[in-house]
Order: structure tokens, then C-alpha cells, then sequence
């Protein structure tokens, strides 16, 4: 046996349940999801720069009046439905399947929410990035997105200086994939960063001793091993490649 060769190691994949942290405001209701809260003894709830993602509800006919965030990278996520938006910028957009929001709060961004009454009933993801820097630029980015392929990653937001359709102003890369019932793919990675797994819709299974996470629940890999991830069921998956070190602010509106 050769003592010199290198080991591999088994990736690490910290899970976590549905989080029991909600708010239930009527029409208006959300789960926050904690990145950090799946690795032991980890003192900060988010991870790195990933801070909360927010699973959101919005009955049809629901308006959540205007309000301001500071310093929080907001992204919504709206895979069905429609989510509609306008801001004291004079915005007024419609964020659905084929598009995208991200708005960077910098050092103030003031917006209100709104469903009409024969819209559908709304599921959202609304994801909260810690900016590198406090009070930044405000700015809004609403774009559309390229078409979803089943069983391969979409690549949504990324850094700055990233090939992404949007970007963040931090290290955080973000995909979604639909998943058919038995495909597998390989999670996002890149090398020193780690990967967080959310399930929205489904079930999968993740690396060689197929670890199960279910409907709403999270996956945290911290190794650099390839894993892959396999639906039990037709799901639907996103998952966050991020830098753990990335610097960062905590003095977002929600996120911290």
C-alpha cells in the first residue's frame, strides 16, 4: 500500500427537518429555513453569506403594504404562479416561472407585494444574501430566465462578476432543477465552497449511503467530493453554491 497516496473522504451532508420557524400573518404566511441551524455547535443561523430562505405563501387577493429593507440581497423565486411588485422607484413587475427578482436593499429600498384576487394561490422561495458591504447602492434586478430542461441544473443568480442571468453582491451561486421520478444529478460545487440542498416539491436522495431529505426539507455538503442526488419522487430542487468565508454584513432588515 502506498502511505503517500491521498485519502477520499465521504462527503459530509448535514440535514435538517422542515423548519418549525413561521409566521402566520393570515394571507400571508412563511417558513424561515436556516442554513446554519443543520451543523452542530455552528453559532450563526445563517451559513456564510447565505442568511434565510424564506418559503412563502400569498393567498390570491393579498397585499403586503410598502416597507423598506436595508442591506439584504433579496431574491424571489416564484416557480408557479405570479408574485407583483412596485416600489417608490416606480416599478411595477410581475415576477413568475420565467422570471427572476433580485433586490439589492443597499442602503435602503422601499416595495410592496401584491397578489390579485384571480391570481393563484402563491409558493415562493424569498432568499436573503448578505451583502459584502454595508449600505450599498440600492438596485433591482427583474430579468427573464432561460427555460427549465428536466433533470439538469438551471443557473439563476452568481456573483458580480459571474455568468449568471442576475447577481448578488456576494459569493453565492444559485440553481434550480426538476427532477423526474429515479433521475440523478450532480449537485453544484466548486472547489474551498460549500452546497446547501433545499427540497421545495418531492423527495430525493443524496450521495453513497442515500441519505434521505424530503418535501421542505435541507441538505448542507461541506466536503468536496462530487454528490449526487437522486429523486424518489418527481421533485423540484434548489440548491446554493456559496463561498463559507465570503465576507460579510449582518445588519439586513430580515436576514442578518
Amino acid at each position: 500500500m502506498d502511505d503517500s497516496a491521498p485519502t477520499r473522504t465521504q462527503p459530509q451532508i448535514y440535514t435538517a427537518p422542515r423548519t418549525d420557524v413561521s409566521q402566520n400573518q393570515g394571507q400571508f404566511r412563511i417558513h424561515l429555513n436556516f442554513p446554519g441551524r443543520a451543523v452542530p455547535d455552528h453559532d450563526d443561523h445563517g451559513y456564510g453569506p447565505l442568511a434565510t430562505v424564506v418559503e412563502s405563501f400569498m393567498d390570491p387577493g393579498t397585499l403586503i403594504r410598502m416597507h423598506q429593507h436595508r442591506n439584504e440581497e433579496i431574491i424571489s423565486w416564484v416557480p408557479d404562479g405570479v408574485m407583483r411588485h412596485d416600489d417608490r422607484q416606480g416599478n411595477e413587475l410581475v415576477t413568475d416561472s420565467d422570471h427572476l427578482m433580485v433586490m439589492g436593499a443597499g442602503s435602503g429600498f422601499w416595495h410592496a407585494e401584491e397578489t390579485f384576487a384571480d391570481d393563484p394561490p402563491l409558493r415562493m422561495l424569498q432568499i436573503f444574501v448578505r451583502p459584502h458591504s454595508l449600505d450599498l447602492e440600492p438596485d433591482i434586478q427583474h430579468e427573464p430566465i432561460p427555460d427549465a430542461v428536466p433533470n439538469e441544473w438551471r443557473h439563476l443568480f452568481g456573483p458580480e462578476d459571474g455568468d449568471a442571468p442576475l447577481s448578488v453582491r456576494n459569493d453565492v451561486n444559485f440553481y434550480d432543477c426538476r427532477l423526474d421520478a429515479g433521475a440523478t444529478v450532480t449537485l453544484p460545487s466548486r472547489p474551498a465552497w460549500d452546497t446547501y440542498l433545499y427540497v421545495f416539491d418531492g423527495a430525493v436522495t443524496a450521495g453513497d449511503d442515500e441519505t434521505e431529505i424530503g418535501y421542505t426539507e435541507s441538505g448542507l455538503v461541506t466536503a468536496e467530493d462530487d454528490v449526487s442526488v437522486t429523486a424518489t419522487e418527481e421533485s423540484i430542487i434548489v440548491a446554493f453554491c456559496l463561498n463559507p468565508d465570503a465576507p460579510i454584513t449582518r445588519q439586513g432588515t430580515i436576514g442578518r
